[in-house]
């Protein structure tokens, strides 16, 4: 059953990701509908990440304080009806409203994965987890564009939003009938006890925990350093996948000449690769270490710095003018941003303090959008005063670089936070 809830996570890390992407298909078409100049459609495509970075520490509150069932429900419900509006809209305001309306109904999807986990998931199988949500988002890269591509030639763009909010109500009621947390799926006969056993005594964490008041946890999760060394190296590691993400197709057509249907494919490329790296290396692998008795921070530390380092191999891009090279480097420089983003996505199921993943996971997921969202706008500008992306690449890496500081000097032992009241207990019982 946890396995059929970890494929439940990553359908719905996949939708959420074509849900939000979409929009970048049928942007033309979009513009020339509604008269709109380039600069007004940056805003549009903007406005979806006003409300995703704003609500990701309120959904982790949410999730902490109600719980992952319901707040998922609602959640779903709302960017299904976020589809369907930007279908129907008529005027450039209801289309940035639908698009606000998505980044709030998509905001609690990382940290309520990363909450689903730490419940459904010992400690020994939370890599390959985490692969199996994590995989959604870049085989969105993969397949989302050319699916969204066809719905548009098809149907038109807004046939196209009809498809993707049938497409995301359907998950809706999959969700709805799937999804209950480990103990009361057990009540249900849906999970049988020696799997819950199984689950418990692998270091799973409790749903049934008091549940601490939302504010106050906040503010104790935010002094930890531990939160703060994950949630900036994260940080780092994003910028560059930003990067790729944004400015990859008009690097390969400015400096590659690549034709826009070539680069669309070869921007596809890195990511597949990045995928199945994900299954091998933090799935498997470092579930395989955990299994025979390794060192929890030892290993999962390992695979971050490893990753990072790998990931500055991006930076060979800047020092070719061939297309097979720089997508060599730049397939390296993804699957090992993949690994540490992979690892690092774990973690908050690992070190939060009992009833506050779903806050730090928010707390990270926010760190690390907020430091990638700069990632275009400092690229493009970067770009526009050497006259090409080799200085953009070189900025990669030395972030890259910063990255591992954090990881290995502030986040310290991945060990879990103790809760307030159990620090408080220590302190007074030493005294």
């Amino acid at each position: 059953m946890r396995w059929a809830i970890a494929i439940l996570l990553f359908f719905g890390v996949l939708i959420n990701y074509i849900d939000r992407s979409s929009i970048a298909v049928a942007e033309g078409h979009i513009r020339e509908d509604f008269g709109l100049t380039a600069g007004e459609m940056g805003i549009v495509l903007s406005s979806f990440g006003w409300s995703y970075v704003l609500m990701q520490i309120p959904a982790g509150l949410l999730l902490d304080k109600i719980g992952i069932k319901w707040v998922f429900r609602v959640a779903t419900i709302m960017w299904s009806v976020s589809c369907f509006i930007t279908a129907i809209i008529s005027g450039t305001g209801l289309l940035i409203l639908a698009r606000i309306i998505l980044g709030m109904a998509e905001s609690p999807i990382f940290p309520g994965a990363m909450k689903a986990t730490g419940y459904w998931f010992p400690r020994s199988e939370r890599g390959t987890a985490t692969a199996i949500f994590d995989s959604g988002q870049r085989l969105s890269n993969v397949i989302g564009f050319p699916l969204v591509a066809i719905a548009v030639v098809s149907f038109g763009w807004r046939g196209a939003f009809v498809a993707m909010g049938i497409l995301s109500l359907a998950y809706v009621f999959v969700f709805f009938w799937k999804y209950r947390d480990p103990k009361e799926m057990n009540r249900l006969g849906k999970l049988n006890d020696s799997e819950l056993e199984y689950i418990r005594e692998g270091g799973a964490q409790d749903e049934d925990a008091p549940r601490p008041n939302p504010l106050a946890n906040l503010g104790y999760i935010l002094k930890q350093r531990k939160v703060w060394g994950m949630s900036l190296g994260l940080g780092c590691a994003g910028y560059t996948q930003w990067m790729l993400l944004t400015w990859l197709p008009g690097y390969l057509q400015s400096e590659m000449g690549m034709s826009v249907m070539s680069s669309g494919i070869f921007t596809a490329l890195p990511w597949l690769v990045a995928v199945a790296v994900e299954f091998i290396f933090p799935g498997w692998l470092l579930d395989h270490l955990m299994r025979i008795g390794k060192s929890g921070t030892a290993v999962r530390k390992t695979f971050i710095v490893a990753g990072m380092l790998l990931a500055m191999t991006v930076m060979g891009a800047a020092f070719t003018e061939d297309p097979g090279w720089a997508l060599f480097w730049i397939t390296l420089g993804t699957s090992g941003i993949t690994v540490s983003f992979c690892v690092t996505n774990s973690l908050p199921a690992l070190i939060a303090p009992e009833g506050g993943i779903g806050a730090t996971g928010s707390i990270m997921n926010s760190v690390n959008n907020l430091i990638g969202v700069s990632a275009p706008i400092v690229t493009g500008f970067v770009v526009q005063a050497t006259g090409g992306f080799g200085a953009a690449f070189i900025v990669c890496g030395v972030i890259l670089g910063i990255g591992i500081f954090f990881y290995t000097v502030v986040l310290g032992p991945i060990v879990q936070i103790p809760t307030a009241e159990e620090r408080a207990a220590a302190k007074s019982a030493g005294n």
